[in-house]
């Protein structure tokens, strides 16, 4: 009987938690069903559909009240829910094992983990040591905040397979385990309206580290400071300027042969190359990364229309994933941003405005805090505010002219209008490809 076997045995009978019942959740909860649990699933939305968890005898406690007197002998903390939470507190208190779907995957995972964090380009690093790793023969289980839930198909695992994981600050926040390659791209200010302060956010960020073994490796940024001072508890590579010699990044890639756009993505080929290397064949990363294009919504080219290139970047949810963009940008762009903001300064984008924006379209709640910061800086380029990303969109095409860019880099959450930047990203594409329709090249 393997880890797997034992664990969902020891379920049987038991009284679960899982708090949220969103889509990545709804595998785990099916699981501690089959396993035999008495599952209880909590959410705020009082409109979820009840037929299919009645089906299966699940309870529901749904509604504002939905965090009333949390219980059970294991409780499953949901990503975006702080492990301090009252209603969390008082399930410790009552006796609850408070968990994550991760933290009992790491637990149970029978092969190599790669774990990547960190503030910008963590998607497309995962996504390209999995590719890597692929096409090194190996097979690839890939999750996080990426794929699926992998909890799930740890039962399928076996050894000679490697995963993948792509975590956040919210999922390590509480995490007891690290992965055997723990990889962190950067760190910059984020999430600090979720994050008490930057010193908690780092904190979150660390714990990727902290649990390794003296066997285990740790990529880490050495071009960043924040990154530059930490060290893991095995070995230690750091991945930066210091590794590229006459245009080639550790005598084996080709600055050149990278597709992908901007020199942070010259960093997360850095990392994911550095992880992966003496795993797979140099030939097996060489040409991964010569055909890696890119990840949806991450500096994305959507179409030309009359001369001028959409670009989707709506993963650009903090003002240092926009000025990384704009960077990977020759000239200046039609840049459409706001939205709902973390708490982060916009100062620093403000000042790469003037040599970097030729227009400034902003939408959503944070529009006045972004033009405040760029009319306090020297020649402001135009600001037009729009009532919604549609409107941003058709002011856009009316006022670039042939070889010009329009990016969507919104430098803020998608929270104040849609439920997540995959939304947001998507709503832009479909706008452009209609003004494609429009100018009839579809």
């Amino acid at each position: 009987m393997n880890s797997f076997e034992s664990y969902t045995q020891s379920l049987a009978g038991r009284d679960v938690t899982v708090i949220g019942a969103g889509v990545s959740n709804s595998p785990l909860i099916r699981m501690l069903f089959s396993a035999g649990a008495h599952v209880t699933v909590r959410d705020r939305n009082s409109d979820l559909p009840r037929e299919e968890w009645d089906d299966l005898g699940v309870e529901l406690r749904l509604g504002e009240n939905y965090l009333d007197h949390v219980e059970g002998d294991i409780v499953f903390r949901t990503p975006g829910m702080r492990p301090d939470h009252p209603a969390l507190v008082l399930a410790r208190a009552g006796g609850s094992r408070v968990t994550s779907e991760m933290e009992e995957f790491f637990a149970l995972c029978p092969c190599p983990i790669f774990g990547v964090t960190g503030s910008d380009g963590k998607t497309t690093t995962t996504s390209l040591i999995a590719e890597i790793l692929a096409n090194g023969g190996h097979k690839v289980h890939l999750g996080g905040n990426i794929g699926t839930p992998l909890l799930t198909r740890a039962g399928v695992m076996s050894e000679q397979d490697a995963c993948v994981v792509e975590l956040s600050s919210f999922q390590l926040m509480d995490m007891t385990r690290s992965p055997d390659v723990a990889v962190i791209t950067n760190i910059s200010p984020n999430h600090l309206d979720w994050h008490c302060d930057m010193d908690e956010y780092i904190a979150a960020k660390r714990r990727l580290l902290d649990f390794q073994s003296a066997e285990d490796l740790a990529i880490l940024n050495g071009d960043k400071p924040m990154t530059a001072t930490l060290s893991g508890r095995g070995r230690t590579k750091y991945f930066g300027r210091h590794t590229v010699r006459n245009g080639m990044i550790d005598g084996l890639v080709p600055i050149s042969d990278i597709r992908l756009p901007g020199w942070y993505n010259v960093e997360n080929v850095m990392a994911a190359m550095t992880a992966v290397r003496g795993t797979v064949s140099d030939k097996a990363i060489l040409e991964t990364v010569r055909t890696f294009a890119g990840v949806e919504h991450r500096n994305q080219w959507v179409a030309t229309v009359g001369g001028v290139n959409y670009y989707n970047n709506s993963i650009g949810s903090s003002p240092a994933r926009t000025v990384a963009t704009l960077h990977a940008h020759v000239g200046r762009v039609l840049l459409i941003a706001g939205g709902r903001d973390k708490k982060v300064p916009f100062d620093e984008m403000a000042r790469l405005l003037p040599d970097h924006a030729k227009v400034l379209l902003l939408i959503g709640e944070a529009a006045s805090q972004i033009e405040a910061a760029a009319r306090g800086v020297p020649r402001c380029p135009p600001i037009v505010r729009c009532e919604s990303l549609d409107e941003a969109v058709v002011q856009a095409h009316k006022l670039a002219i042939p070889g010009d860019t329009v990016l969507l880099s919104p430098a803020c959450t998608a929270y104040d209008q849609y439920n997540n930047f995959e939304e947001r990203g998507r709503h832009f594409v479909e706008l452009v490809r209609a003004l494609r329709r429009f100018e009839g090249k579809d």
